[in-house]
């Protein structure tokens, strides 16, 4: 790993001159964060610790990145938030931002920060659009409260610039995967992308560049493309690596998704335009329209195998595989009801098997 990529791995945390606004979810225009001067920070679950405060007001039924965000946040994981933003990308998050609210009713003394829903619908039509551009108005006019001034169309154009800015430079990051051999592994892609979820935007552009400048180590195996649930840590991507894969794309919005698409103009419209259209997320988008991505992005990375990982109780990632599998026509496997941040022995047996010969679809 280069000096830069140890860098961007652990990045330092907010300086304490600005507001610090966490988020949930990759609907949230973090833009609009930036304009407001504040240091925006995607919460990550963390499968190695317990999340029993979680569970006792989401139930053990609910995804358990929800449920750790939660136990989290009330044990002052995150430092001293300013704000949160939840987006309802899933019903996880739905209920995440259902159970703060009422948390903060029942107990005003709970360590919560305020709580903003933003609900981005991704229909393909103009009175989506509308729809979504009147919410982002309204996470504006919060944002503006929380911040204690206001958002100018100046700052919100800046800011739009230094994000299409960092989403150019991560599919950079991603266009090298599709190299032979790959530059870097998965486990590392992952770390950067998540990294600069952290990271005041102009320093994980800085950061991302260095990256890009400096000399990167090969690594082979056989190459695969991720679906299914996203993750934001590196648990699965480090044992899927560890048995001699190399994960060369995925298609969640921790992953390869997260930068697909640009902000086309310096406007709310475009603004809400763009998160309206972004994806395809396995929980927002058709069957059909997962699959062609998948096999689309698939291709271009040069896959050599699909592994489609469904975490417990994320149940839309299993409904995309078969069709997934179908215009992939690669060796597949599918892991499903997988814990949070790892795999199961009968998972990692199943992974072993696509290394059987070329063309056998699992």
């Amino acid at each position: 790993m280069s000096a830069a990529l140890a860098r961007l791995a652990t990045p330092t945390g907010p300086d304490g001159s600005r507001p610090v606004i966490g988020y949930v979810g990759a609907d949230v225009p973090v833009e609009l964060l930036t304009a407001a001067g504040a240091h925006p920070v995607r919460l990550t679950g963390s499968p190695g610790e317990p999340s029993t405060v979680g569970d006792r007001y989401l139930g053990t039924g609910l995804d358990p990145v929800a449920r750790s965000v939660l136990t989290r946040l009330l044990d002052g994981a995150y430092g001293c938030l300013d704000g949160l933003v939840v987006g309802r990308d899933c019903e996880a998050s739905s209920r995440l931002f259902y159970a703060v609210r009422e948390l903060q009713r029942i107990d005003p003394a709970a360590p919560l920060p305020p709580v903003q829903l933003v609900d981005v619908l991704h229909l393909p039509h103009r009175t989506t659009t509308r729809y979504v551009h009147a919410k982002l108005t309204e996470l504006r006019a919060t944002l503006e409260t929380w911040a204690g001034r206001p958002i100018t169309g100046d700052d919100l154009a800046e800011a739009i610039e230094e994000h299409n800015r960092l989403r150019g430079l991560l599919r950079r990051i991603g266009a090298l995967r599709g190299r032979r051999p790959a530059p870097l592994t998965g486990t590392d892609a992952l770390s950067v992308v998540a990294a600069t979820t952290r990271l005041l935007v102009r320093d994980a552009c800085a950061l991302v560049e260095q990256l890009l400048a400096g000399k990167l180590s090969e690594v082979d195996g056989l190459r695969v493309f991720l679906t299914g649930s996203g993750h934001d840590e590196p648990g699965v991507y480090a044992a899927l690596e560890e048995a001699g894969l190399v994960i060369v794309g995925e298609d969640h919005d921790w992953g390869d998704l997260l930068s697909r698409r640009d902000v086309e103009a310096p406007t709310m419209l475009a603004l809400a335009e763009r998160y309206q259209h972004n994806g395809p997320s396995a929980p927002r988008a058709s069957i059909r329209q997962r699959a062609e991505h998948t096999a689309e992005a698939a291709r271009t990375r040069g896959a050599e195998a699909l592994i489609s990982y469904a975490r417990v109780h994320d149940d839309a990632p299993p409904w995309d595989f078969p069709a997934q599998r179908a215009l992939c026509g690669l060796p597949s496997v599918q892991l499903v009801r997988q814990p949070y941040g790892g795999l199961t022995e009968e998972a990692l047996a199943a992974v072993a098997g696509l290394r059987g010969p070329v063309g056998a679809v699992r």
